[in-house]
């Protein structure tokens, strides 16, 4: 197309000697762009990529906005015609944190996560603004209606030229698109899902009479109340994916559970043949793959995570988490969270009981420990009171696989190379934790966390947490 050979055309005479931070677009000016799973994936900011948008509506020529996310990526895989498709428009945005994940581990730069949920009510703010119409294709009886009130609700000067939904037949495909050329829209925003939307859009794009159209998915639910978007932290996370499975589990299960994990093989594929440092490499595929263990854990462990709250409540009515201040990787402080194994006073007695640690050095152990409640008994004895640290795997305090967390008045009495054991995240499971766990005397667990922080390898993470399950069902060491 003529927009995306211009495109091509700008970046080779502009590569050279500018930068996505030198960039300034005025939306007349064509994007820079990132190829990533050979893709030509848009690399700008959001407000850059609308103001380009926009730029394009008010232009006579025909172009084609998609996006593109992890499932996109899988399905484009298999299927040779969308992924002709996908290369054929003229601006590909990257839609959520698993294209920021596959960007680190192939070592290229990608700019904001340009998902269309975050960019559709700045595309309708700005259409009020200019006074250009838009037009919404999709989505069940009802839904796209609803969703043009909520915008114009929004930003009262909106123009709403036509909408009409995606439950029609072939036959019918004529009739709709003459309602569309009649309304002259300028952006058309069409809804049908991936791959159907963009084949769509394909073939009648030549007489299409609106100068931008745009496949969005899923998008018009979101805004006329069908479905609610995560809360801003758990998107900031990366993990809207699981708020989303939370709500359609039977419809997005096989998406997601299989999907992500299909995703990630082939982005560490993909930055493996890159040839990038090793260690490089290791961190944005361990970032992955804790991401994807710690959602998908958490999602399938909420109902035992309920149980056990309600467990630790029950039995002294104190709270079920604790907190507690551990460091980091690089001597960063950060707050762990278990769930509550001792009496609500436990660290205001350990003090008094230091005389009868049963481990030589720093690390405070003992196998018989009078402040352990006998619900946390149990809980340390199956390892679950460790399963909230699945939260700090989430926020990227902590790692599934890591040396042990260290408590700060531990830090401060380390000597020599034990220093080296804070060179990485802190984890959930380690070599010492299949090992023999509280059995393996602390000079011993820091040799072992200092050897393991020198391997880098996502294959021995794995296997770590294979052999993590025989040692939580024997409980050895466990106290």
């Amino acid at each position: 197309m003529t927009v995306f050979t211009d495109t091509l055309r700008h970046l080779d005479a502009t590569s050279s000697r500018r930068g996505l931070h030198d960039f300034v677009a005025p939306g007349r000016e064509a994007l820079p762009t990132t190829r990533l799973f050979g893709l030509p994936l848009v690399n700008a900011s959001r407000a850059q990529a609308v103001s380009r948008i926009m730029a394009l509506a008010t232009q006579p020529a025909r172009a084609v906005v998609n996006f593109v996310n992890a499932h996109c990526v899988n399905v484009a895989r298999t299927d040779a015609r969308y992924r002709g498709h996908l290369r054929q428009s003229d601006l590909l945005l990257p839609d959520g944190s698993g294209m920021r994940l596959a960007s680190r581990l192939a070592g290229v730069s990608l700019g904001d996560n340009l998902n269309g949920t975050d960019l559709f009510p700045m595309l309708c703010e700005r259409a009020a603004r200019q006074g250009l119409s838009i037009y919404l294709l999709g989505g069940r009886p009802g839904t796209a209606r609803r969703a043009a009130e909520e915008m114009q609700r929004r930003f009262p000067g909106l123009i709403v030229a036509g909408t009409q939904h995606g439950y029609f037949a072939a036959a019918d495909t004529p009739r709709i698109i003459e309602r569309v050329n009649a309304a002259r829209p300028a952006l058309l925003f069409v809804g049908f899902g991936v791959p159907l939307q963009e084949a769509w859009i394909a073939e009648h794009r030549a007489v299409l009479n609106a100068p931008v159209a745009l496949g969005v998915g899923g998008l018009f639910d979101y805004y006329a109340g069908n479905v609610t978007r995560a809360p801003a932290l758990l998107r900031r996370l990366g993990g809207e994916w699981l708020w989303r499975l939370a709500q359609e589990p039977r419809r997005l299960a096989r998406r997601y559970l299989l999907g992500n994990v299909t995703f990630m093989t082939h982005a560490i594929g993909q930055g493996l043949a890159a040839r990038r440092p090793t260690h490089v490499a290791h961190a944005a595929a361990k970032r992955a793959l804790d991401i994807a263990i710690s959602g998908t854990a958490l999602l399938l462990l909420s109902p035992l995570l309920a149980l056990i709250v309600l467990a630790i409540r029950g039995e002294d009515g104190g709270p079920a988490l604790f907190a507690q201040r551990r460091i980091g990787a690089q001597g960063k402080p950060f707050t762990m969270l278990k769930f509550r194994s001792m009496v609500q006073d436990a660290e205001a007695r350990r003090a008094e009981l230091l005389a009868k640690s049963e481990r030589d050095g720093v690390c405070f152990k003992m196998k018989r420990d009078p402040r352990i409640t006998r619900i946390g008994a149990w809980l340390r004895k199956t390892s679950l009171d460790e399963l909230p640290q699945l939260i700090n795997v989430l926020r990227g305090d902590m790692s599934i696989v890591g040396p042990r967390p260290a408590l700060p008045d531990e830090v401060v009495t380390y000597a020599g190379s034990s220093w080296q054991r804070l060179a990485g995240k802190p984890g959930i499971t380690c070599t010492w934790q299949v090992s023999g766990r509280a059995d393996i005397p602390f000079e011993r667990q820091v040799t072992m966390d200092i050897e393991y922080l020198g391997r880098k390898s996502v294959f021995h993470d794995l296997a770590l947490m294979l052999r993590t399950v025989p040692a939580v069902l024997t409980s050895r060491g466990a106290y």
